[in-house]
């Protein structure tokens, strides 16, 4: 069977890029392997009528949505290679099956690569993150640390007062030059230099010289890369962004290579599941519009 479109990647993007196919009537695959981004985290933020709901049951409601569709194919799994072109690629997946497809949608989003700090890891989603939008306001204007981790920090560390007193703990990622440390001062940021031990209690920062910080919340931005390097096993392009690497797109969503899509957090920033499925909406618009007209 020849697929009009393959989706590589189930979450909020792909989902939304192959909603528009399935209502257009488009036979589609979606190959996932059940690894959201957030999926760390118990409740999303900052999407309209999803506000708070735990993003796993946004994802379980619109995987049954789509599942209603007679024209959809889903598995699970891993998709580990593309190959071909236009009209006539090819996705071998973990379980060793191949498939075939007009089109195909990278929406396998991003991994993301934390400060090597002791405790951190485990409080990635919950009392770690890196979007003020999504979890700034539960934080009740209390007390708020942005752990430092290059240039793009600095950008946090004078965006998130509006959600509380920050302090910007540098852990010897980045040096100021006195104009930014005017420039935070001004913004109410306190500029912490004593490097980071680890993480403990909630949100807890212990520090070199022995010191303990306590905040309601802490921010740091991760460096991205695309989750999965099948979009360059095709020969997608990749580009460099403020916040890592992702695949290169043009307005209409299409990668270097002719047929091949992409769309959500692993081509877009910044990030957010709101930005995500509007990302993978008008994804799916131009894939139809492509097998349409060519």
């Amino acid at each position: 069977m020849t697929h009009d479109v393959i989706v590589i990647g189930g979450s909020y993007a792909g989902m939304a890029a192959a909603l528009q196919l399935l209502r257009a009537h488009r036979k589609v695959l979606i190959i996932d392997a059940g690894e959201r981004r957030n999926r760390f985290a118990t409740h999303a933020h900052g999407f309209v009528s999803q506000d708070g709901i735990d993003p796993a049951e946004i994802a379980a409601t619109s995987k049954a949505q789509l599942e209603k569709y007679p024209t959809l194919t889903w598995v699970t799994g891993k998709a580990l290679r593309a190959t071909g072109k236009k009209d006539n690629f090819s996705v071998t997946t973990d379980a060793g099956d191949t498939h075939e497809g007009r089109r195909i949608i990278f929406a396998t989003g991003v991994s993301d690569k934390l400060p090597e700090i002791e405790g951190l890891p485990e409080r990635w989603g919950r009392h770690v993150f890196h979007c003020p939008y999504c979890h700034g306001y539960e934080l009740n204007k209390g007390r708020i640390g942005v752990i430092a981790t290059g240039p793009m920090s600095v950008h946090q560390a004078r965006l998130i007062p509006e959600w509380g007193d920050v302090t910007f703990l540098l852990n010897d990622a980045l040096t100021l030059d006195q104009e930014t440390s005017d420039q935070l001062i001004a913004r109410g940021v306190e500029i912490e230099t004593v490097p980071i031990t680890r993480l403990a209690g909630a949100a807890d920062v212990v520090l070199q010289n022995g010191r303990t910080l306590s905040f309601a919340g802490l921010f740091t931005a991760s460096t991205n890369a695309p989750a999965s390097p099948i979009a360059q096993s095709l020969g997608c392009a990749i580009v460099e962004t403020g916040f890592g690497t992702m695949i290169e797109t043009d307005s209409g969503k299409a990668t270097s290579i002719p047929g091949a899509y992409a769309c959500g957090d692993v081509a877009r920033v910044p990030h957010s599941v709101s930005l995500a499925v509007g990302d993978g909406a008008w994804a799916g618009a131009q894939v139809h519009a492509s097998l349409v007209l060519g």
